[in-house]
């Protein structure tokens, strides 16, 4: 027998309890998916938190209550899900969703240098038929707003700011539906500007005051230079970006200097911004 049984049960029970932290910190983290800003480490932290609560409950509250008894358990491990579930709901709720879109105000507003209205993104409307090219559009259109200081292109609108929908577009489909859709735009993206660029823009489907329901793309700033792929030879890429209201590509001498421009300057503002590292 061992001359200090709590000892020797905390220490049983401590991996114990981290182990069980670690699932429950997991499994909040596919809960919430993207929405928690939190890291797995903190998750746990969280869980471990909640279980020193719950066996301050229990100690206090349950009489003669010892470590393994099941209601001790219960407590504790209840506790844990508690308080990890309530950090991230809270977390949830604070962040800001920077995909969070007024579609009224945007369309309202009209393009601009941050906005563009695509009316479909595969269906040509002039030939009446899906469209390659269309694609091509799209793609140009978020590299052009990635490779500048970022933006927004609204797919099923005119150019006045009047919402027509993607009825279209969904057409072209097997699923006609906005997850499909979703679907089809990054396998687009990647094909075209490459997996991790596919990745930044934040797609959402807003409904329109007439109650329409178009696709907008918000794109940020890059981190690095996003180029195009031709769809005819696979091999040939293009630099666009966003000059006032139109999109333009860059012949090869100007997207060298752009690129040295735009992002050596990023560079410079981290760099400074970083005591390790100051601006020379």
């Amino acid at each position: 027998m061992p001359t200090n049984v709590q000892l020797v049960e905390f220490a049983v029970g401590l991996p114990i309890a981290l182990g069980i932290s670690y699932l429950i910190a997991l499994a909040m983290r596919r809960l919430f998916r993207e929405r928690l800003p939190l890291s797995l480490s903190v998750m746990i932290l969280a869980s471990v938190v909640g279980t020193a609560i719950g066996l301050f409950i229990a100690g206090w509250f349950v009489v003669d209550a010892r470590l393994w008894t099941p209601l001790t358990l219960l407590i504790a491990f209840g506790s844990s899900i508690l308080v990890a579930f309530a950090v991230s709901g809270l977390f949830v709720g604070l962040r800001r969703d920077p995909g969070k879109v007024d579609i009224a105000a945007v369309l309202a507003a009209g393009e601009s240098d941050r906005v563009e209205f695509k009316e479909t993104a595969r269906w040509n409307v002039r030939e009446n038929k899906k469209d390659p090219r269309m694609e091509q559009v799209v793609a140009k259109t978020v590299a052009a707003f990635l490779n500048s200081g970022g933006g927004m292109l609204v797919v099923g609108a005119s150019d006045d700011g009047e919402a027509l929908g993607l009825d279209r577009d969904l057409a072209t489909l097997r699923t006609p539906d906005a997850d499909r859709f979703e679907l089809w735009l990054r396998d687009m993206l990647s094909t075209l500007l490459g997996r991790n660029a596919a990745a930044l823009p934040i797609v959402r489907f807003p409904t329109a005051p007439n109650g329409t329901m178009v696709c907008a793309i918000v794109c940020p700033p890059s981190p690095r230079p996003v180029f195009v792929t031709q769809a005819k030879d696979g091999a040939s890429t293009e630099l666009w970006v966003r000059v006032g209201n139109s999109t333009r590509s860059f012949a090869v001498d100007e997207a060298v200097e752009y690129v040295a421009r735009h992002w050596g300057r990023r560079r410079v503002r981290q760099r400074s911004a970083d005591p390790k590292h100051p601006a020379t």
